[in-house]
């Protein structure tokens, strides 16, 4: 039996009738069709489908959808500005490298936000923790803790 559930996602509030078993990741992907969120490991240790959860991270394959009731959500279809421009954070990891196969980016970029908004000038050590629950397989790093440094400003 469906059940309504009301939030803020990405700026706009929704309301919705949802599966009572589905998480949020199955509801942004397969209901809402925001692709940006990916499906990695499915057991909440890849980072893949972190998305902001009234401003902190979450892995959205495990999250049931039902708690985002009355909350918000921001996933990476949500961080660039209304005219379609790129987030700063975003804009650092085109200019530094730290995109290359792309699946762990929303949420690695989700991650270095997340950080960001808690710590303006992060130690190089602070950015690995920050974004240490977040896994890519292709740059090695460098370029994505670079870029997080960056886009602070360092």
């Amino acid at each position: 039996m469906k059940k309504p559930i009301s939030f803020i996602l990405n700026g706009d509030r929704i309301e919705v009738e949802i599966e009572p078993h589905l998480t949020l990741l199955q509801l942004l992907r397969d209901e809402l069709e925001l692709t940006g969120t990916k499906e990695g490991c499915g057991m909440g240790e890849c980072g893949a489908c972190t998305v902001l959860l009234d401003g902190r991270t979450i892995n959205s394959c495990i999250f049931p959808a039902l708690e985002v009731e009355g909350k918000s959500v921001m996933t990476i279809e949500g961080l660039a500005d209304a005219k379609g421009g790129l987030h700063p954070i975003q804009k650092a990891f085109v200019d530094h490298g730290a995109v290359q196969c792309g699946f762990c980016t929303p949420g690695m970029v989700l991650s270095a936000k997340a950080l960001l908004d808690e710590n303006s000038k992060p130690t190089e050590e602070e950015i690995r923790n920050g974004i240490a629950g977040n896994l890519c397989r292709c740059t090695g790093y460098l370029q994505i803790v670079e870029a997080i440094k960056a886009a602070s400003g360092q």
